[in-house]
C-alpha cells in the first residue's frame, strides 16, 4: 500500500475500514467517544488525521484508544499534541470533518486538508499509540494503523497503558527527554524517585497520625494494572491494596471515580466498614481521581476534585512563601465546584481562583495564566502548570547558598513536586502521589483533611428540551443570556434561598439543560434545583414530563 499514490491508498485501506454514513460523530473535550461498534471507520480516519497533524506540527503526535468512565461496551480516541496536550481546537473541526466524510470522498477530503494547511506531505510522521483494556481497543487499534500507514507514516505501538501515561510520553519524546524517558518504566522511574525525595525532604512529627495504607478502586480498568506497577517503584512507602483490579467484573460497572462522584456512594467490590479507611477510586483510563472514607457513624464521606486542588494549593502556597518566592500563583475551577472550596481558597488559603467553562481543555488553557497554576474540575481531573518562569526561580532558589537553609529546603521540595506532577493532564497516579505526600507533610488523617471546609449541600438535575442551543451562556456559564427572562428567573429564585447559587448550561452532546444549586441545607438545595429547573422547562421548550418535585421538600 505504502508505493501507492495518495488517493489510491487511502481508499485501499477505507475498502477495509467501510463508513456507512448512518452515524454523525463529533470530536470535542473528550476525543471522539461512542458504540465500540461503529467505530472501526472513525479510527481508520483519525489514523489520517495524525499523519497530517505530525507533518504539521513536525513533532510526534499520539492517540490513545479509550472510553475513560464510559460503560464497557462504549470506546474512543483522544488525540494527544506535542507537549503531551489536547488536541487544538482548529483541529477538532477537521476530526470531525474526516470522520463523518463518505468512502467516496475521502481522498479528496484529505487532499483538501493537505492543500489548505500548506502540508509537506515529504516529511516524516510519527505517531504514539496505546489503548486501555476494553475488548474493542485492539481491533480500534488496528484499524487507526491502518490510516497511519496509508499516508506513510511510522508508528509505535505502546500497546496498554493509561490515558496520562501516553501524554507523558509524547511530550518526552518532543522534549528530547527533557521531561523524561518515553518509555513507560521511564514514567514509574520519575515519578517514584521524585515521591521519595519529596518525602526526605518532610519531616514526620510524633504526633503525626498519617497513615500511608490505601485501598484502590481500579474501576476494573486500565489504572489497576498500572497502579500495581507503579507499587514495585515505590519500594513499600505505601501500602496499597487494589480492588476492581480487572480479574472480575466489567469496566466502570458500579465502581471507578465517576460512579462514586455522582452516587455518592463507595463503588463496590471494596470493603468500606473500617472507620477512617483511605479510599481511592481511578477512573476507567485513570486520569481521574476521588478520595473518600466512612466514617465511625458510617457516614460517607467524599474528598473530590475541589479537596483535592485545595489541598495541593494550599501546600504549594506554603512552599512559595517558606521559599520567599514570588511568583502568580492561582487556582482554576469551573462553575461546579463547590462554593465553599472557593470560599476557602480565597479566604483562608489566600489563593486567587480563576473560574473557566466546563472542560479540562479549558482549564488547562486559562492555568497557563499564572507561573503556578492548579485546575481541578470537581470530578477530579486535574494537575499543576509551571511556567519557564516559576521552573527557572524554583531551581535556583534551591541552589542559592545566600538563602538559608529552610528556604533552600522549601524550593528544592518544590522541584522534586513539580517532578512527581504530571503537567501534560490529569493524571490520576500522579495525583494521588502528591496528595500523599501533602498528607505524610502534615501530618493528616481523611477526616483531618476533610475538615478543612464542609462542602455546601448541592444538587444537580437536567431537563430534556427540543434543542439545546436555545440556552447561551457567558461568565464561564455561570450566567445565561438565552432564552430571554431566564437569567432574571434564576436570580429571583435564588434570592429565596441562603447562601445559595444556580446556574443552567447546555450539554455539548444531547438536548438536554444542566441545572446546578447550591445553598445552606441540602433540602433548600433540592428545592432550588426544582424550581430552576422548572423553569428551565418553561422558558427553554421543555419536552417528556416536567421536572418532579423533590420528595424532601
Amino acid at each position: 500500500m505504502n508505493n501507492l499514490p495518495v488517493h489510491q491508498a487511502i481508499a485501499v485501506g477505507a475498502s477495509k475500514h467501510p463508513h456507512k454514513g448512518k452515524n454523525v460523530f463529533s470530536y470535542g473535550t473528550a476525543g471522539i467517544r461512542c458504540r465500540a461498534d461503529i467505530l472501526d471507520p472513525v479510527l481508520y480516519r483519525l489514523g489520517l488525521l495524525v499523519v497530517l497533524r505530525s507533518r504539521a506540527v513536525r513533532a510526534t503526535i499520539g492517540v490513545v484508544i479509550t472510553a475513560s468512565h464510559n460503560p464497557e461496551q462504549d470506546n474512543g480516541a483522544k488525540v494527544v499534541e506535542p507537549m503531551g496536550e489536547m488536541l487544538l481546537q482548529t483541529w477538532e473541526g477537521y476530526a470531525t470533518q474526516i470522520a463523518n466524510t463518505s468512502d467516496e470522498d475521502l481522498g479528496q477530503c484529505v487532499q483538501s486538508l493537505i492543500s489548505e494547511l500548506n502540508i509537506d506531505m515529504a516529511l516524516p510522521a510519527n505517531i504514539f499509540l496505546a489503548r486501555d483494556t476494553r475488548p474493542s481497543s485492539f481491533g480500534l487499534a488496528q484499524a487507526l494503523i491502518d490510516g497511519i500507514q496509508a499516508l506513510k507514516g511510522d508508528y509505535i505501538d505502546y500497546g496498554l497503558l493509561s490515558t496520562p501515561q501516553l501524554h507523558y510520553m509524547v511530550r518526552c519524546q518532543n522534549t528530547q527527554g527533557g521531561y523524561g524517558n518515553p518509555t513507560e518504566h521511564g514514567y514509574y522511574s520519575k515519578l517514584a524517585s521524585a515521591f521519595t525525595k519529596v518525602r526526605e525532604q518532610q519531616s514526620e512529627t510524633d504526633e503525626s497520625e498519617y497513615t500511608g495504607e490505601l485501598s484502590v478502586d481500579g474501576a476494573n480498568g486500565i489504572g489497576a494494572l498500572k497502579i500495581q506497577q507503579m507499587c514495585q517503584h515505590l519500594n513499600n512507602q505505601l501500602k496499597i491494596s487494589v480492588y476492581n483490579d480487572g480479574t472480575h467484573g466489567q469496566l466502570n460497572d458500579r465502581c471507578g471515580a465517576d460512579f462514586v462522584k455522582v452516587q455518592q456512594k463507595p463503588p463496590h467490590g471494596m470493603p468500606t466498614e473500617e472507620a477512617g479507611r483511605k479510599c481511592v477510586s481511578l477512573d476507567g483510563d485513570a486520569d481521574r481521581i476521588v478520595y473518600y472514607f466512612v466514617d465511625s457513624d458510617g457516614v460517607f464521606h467524599l474528598l473530590d476534585g475541589d479537596k483535592i486542588a485545595t489541598l495541593i494549593a494550599g501546600y504549594i502556597q506554603e512552599l512559595l512563601t517558606a521559599a520567599n518566592l514570588q511568583l502568580n500563583m492561582g487556582l482554576v475551577q469551573t462553575a461546579y465546584a463547590n462554593g465553599s472550596s472557593t470560599q476557602y481558597a480565597t479566604d483562608v488559603l489566600k489563593v486567587p481562583v480563576a473560574c473557566a467553562c466546563t472542560g479540562v481543555k479549558h482549564l488547562h488553557h486559562r492555568a497557563q495564566d499564572f507561573d503556578v497554576g492548579v485546575y481541578f474540575e470537581a470530578n477530579g481531573h486535574g494537575t499543576v502548570l509551571f511556567s519557564a518562569l516559576a521552573t527557572e526561580k524554583i531551581n535556583s532558589a534551591s541552589q542559592d547558598e545566600r538563602l538559608s537553609s529552610d528556604q533552600r529546603q522549601a524550593a528544592t521540595t518544590l522541584k522534586y513536586l513539580q517532578d512527581l506532577i504530571n503537567e501534560t493532564v490529569g493524571d490520576a497516579i500522579s495525583d494521588m502521589l502528591v496528595v500523599e505526600c501533602i498528607l505524610h507533610a502534615k501530618g493528616w488523617t481523611m477526616t483531618d483533611w476533610n475538615a478543612a471546609y464542609t462542602d455546601l449541600p448541592n444538587r444537580q438535575l437536567k431537563v430534556k428540551v427540543k434543542d439545546r442551543r436555545v440556552i447561551q451562556t457567558t461568565n464561564a456559564e455561570r450566567c445565561a443570556t438565552t432564552p430571554a427572562g431566564l437569567q432574571e428567573a434564576i436570580d429571583g429564585i435564588v434570592s429565596k434561598y441562603n447562601n445559595a447559587r444556580s446556574f443552567v448550561r447546555p450539554s455539548g452532546t444531547e438536548d438536554i439543560v444542566r441545572i446546578y444549586a447550591e445553598a445552606d441545607t441540602q433540602v433548600a438545595a433540592d428545592s432550588l434545583a426544582y424550581e430552576v429547573a422548572t423553569k428551565v422547562y418553561h422558558l427553554a421548550d421543555g419536552v417528556g414530563d416536567p421536572p418532579a418535585q423533590p420528595s424532601s421538600s
